[in-house]
């Protein structure tokens, strides 16, 4: 058994809690612009005063309308600035805000409200609230829904006239940091969502221990953020609360499409993303190259970028090496740079392992991504890469306040300031997961020397062949998607003779991979059975093999005619797969890969 932990960085507290945080920012600097708010082509800016005196209004509207202290109110929207507003004036009026991805169906938005108990939600458009009505009849206790579209933020606030300051002074006066926060319901990759309980300590005390961890990312001169994945998640939640605390300019974007062109005028210093996005910009960049006849600039400049990398952990660059990464930075790496605002120095990222060829290419670019771990059940982060003592291929030291263990079976298991209080009326699921203080991850990890954590594996997805080999899936998965040609794949083979894949293809990618490559011809409805794609994502095969043993090895694939997505049922809205429901639903095409 291995263990390490990191001492709190501040003082323990339990004053305060996150309905503060905006009257404590405009108290230190109330002209600091904390928020920056679409607004037609460009960017209005918030002060933090500002910020604080919108809190308050809200809080008191929420007052008039008579949610209590303790009282559950869901949030249904995209990532925008009316969710943050909400976030912290329900939290300023003493109420319990629960997050709902704004892709859920009905069912889920019902059983979110029904089983937190919410007493009202805030919705964003006409169509969310066309979710919420179709099980309203079911949901008895549901006394208030009002839809940001039909402004009735600025109503509530209007409403809330006559409230008075003491009143919201009395209600945040009567919590403290072991207060319940926020209810936020996993994923549910395999059955019902369970609420995770979280506090306004899990949040605070991380988020300011966090900020003097981290303060080159979010203290520096000018630091701001444009938030973009979806608030529902553990993680951009957190990242709001981190960002509050440390006064860092936040933006929103909730359209991926136009993405870049917000990062081109919002010019973020940091962001945060899921490594499916750092894929994809890679991937776009290469393709692009490719297409203007530049595909072997491309491919010097991020293997120079790469060796530059690696040369820095190794710890001398050498001069020919530096000379050629001082050659593409004008070439390649800063027009990259400049396509994320042109000012990105750091990225977060999270919820899946990144792949040290993208952790070295992101550095070598001059983008450091900071690659750190944790779930639901801790707040968001547990451990997170140091700027200037970055371990690539690792997700970092245990935060301030947190310790890791690694059990005998290799079991990753956390204790701290950001584990959660409980699964919301599952007293068993509780036990099951929290023992002797320690919460038991299912994940599967290893300490290094200096108490950096690498996570290999997943203890529910290991999986065991009929020869008696475990292996773990994620390993060539996560090789496998990084090829432009591939979009999702699901490794498979427990109980059977060798391992095989199912795979599928990227049809937003395929257009210009096909161009570049002469395939012009062949529609993407016959791609899976073209001679040349089944070579070329044989490579991709061959390439992830070279990660494992020859025992672990991608024996076969198949290309399926679909992609896996949330729609189909078969990611969750944090994109991570649903091992079960693939399955189920390609039990056949498995089959056949062993032969029937």
């Amino acid at each position: 058994m291995h263990e390490t932990s990191t001492p709190l960085v501040l003082p323990t507290t339990s004053d305060g809690t996150l309905g503060d945080l905006p009257a404590r920012l405009a108290g230190q600097d109330p002209g600091r612009v904390t928020f920056s708010v679409r607004s037609g082509g460009g960017w209005t800016a918030v002060t933090s005063a500002t910020f604080a005196a919108e809190v308050d209004a809200l809080a008191k509207g929420l007052v008039a309308a008579g949610v209590g202290v303790g009282d559950v109110v869901g949030i249904m929207s995209r990532t925008r600035y009316e969710w943050t507003l909400a976030d912290f004036a329900l939290w300023a009026a003493g109420a319990v805000p629960v997050p709902i991805y704004e892709t859920s169906s009905p069912d889920q938005v019902e059983w979110i409200l029904s089983d937190s108990g919410a007493v009202g939600i805030v919705v964003e458009t006409e169509g969310h609230l066309a979710a919420v009505d179709r099980v309203r009849d079911r949901l008895p206790g549901l006394r208030h829904t009002w839809v940001i579209d039909h402004g009735d933020v600025d109503s509530l606030s209007r409403d809330g006239a006559d409230v008075d300051d003491a009143e919201l002074a009395a209600r945040r006066d009567g919590l403290t940091r072991d207060s319940l926060a926020t209810v936020i319901y996993t994923s549910g990759t395999t059955g019902r969502p369970k609420g995770v309980e979280l506090s306004h300590g899990n949040f605070l005390t991380l988020a300011e221990n966090t900020a003097e961890q981290i303060a080159a990312v979010v203290k520096g001169d000018g630091a701001s953020t444009l938030l973009f994945l979806p608030l529902a998640h553990v993680f951009a939640r957190f990242i709001e609360v981190l960002a509050v605390t440390a006064g860092v300019r936040m933006g929103h974007s909730s359209d991926l499409k136009t993405l870049m062109d917000d990062f081109a005028s919002f010019k973020p210093t940091f962001i945060l993303a899921v490594p499916r996005v750092f894929e994809k910009v890679y991937n776009s960049a290469e393709a692009k190259a490719e297409a203007g006849g530049k595909g072997k600039i491309f491919a010097g400049a991020a293997a120079t970028a790469i060796a530059w990398s690696e040369a820095l952990d190794a710890g001398a660059v050498p001069l020919g090496l530096r000379l050629r990464h001082a050659v593409f930075d004008k070439l390649v790496y800063a027009k990259l740079r400049e396509a994320m605002g042109g000012r990105v120095q750091y990225a977060v990222s999270g919820g899946a392992p990144l792949g040290t060829r993208l952790g070295h290419f992101f550095r070598g670019i001059g983008v450091s991504i900071l690659e750190g771990y944790g779930l639901t059940e801790t707040t968001a982060p547990a451990t997170v890469n140091l700027p200037d003592a970055m371990r690539i291929g690792t997700v970092g030291p245990p935060l301030p306040g947190v310790d890791i263990r690694i059990a005998d079976d290799g079991e990753i298991c956390i204790k701290g300031v950001n584990v959660f209080r409980a699964y919301r009326g599952n007293e068993q699921a509780t036990h099951d997961s929290v023992k002797d203080g320690w919460f038991h991850t299912g994940d599967i990890g290893e300490l290094d020397d200096a108490g950096y954590l690498r996570i290999t594996g997943r203890k529910k997805e290991i999986l065991v062949t009929a020869g008696g080999k475990n292996v773990a899936p994620a390993v060539l998965e996560d090789r496998l998607r990084a090829h432009p040609l591939i979009s999702q794949c699901i490794v498979v083979g427990d109980g059977k003779p060798f391992i095989a894949a199912l795979v599928t293809l990227d049809e937003e990618m395929y257009p210009g991979w096909a161009s570049n490559h002469g395939l012009d011809g062949v529609p993407f409805a016959k791609a899976k059975d073209d001679e040349r794609i089944l070579a070329e994502v044989q490579k991709a095969v061959d390439d992830a093999n070279t990660a494992v043993s020859k025992a672990e090895s991608i024996r076969k694939f198949v290309i399926l005619d679909a992609d896996f997505t949330e729609e189909s049922g078969h990611l969750t809205p944090s994109l991570k797969l649903k091992r079960n429901v693939v399955m189920r639903d390609f039990g056949d095409e498995v089959d056949a890969l062993y032969g029937g």
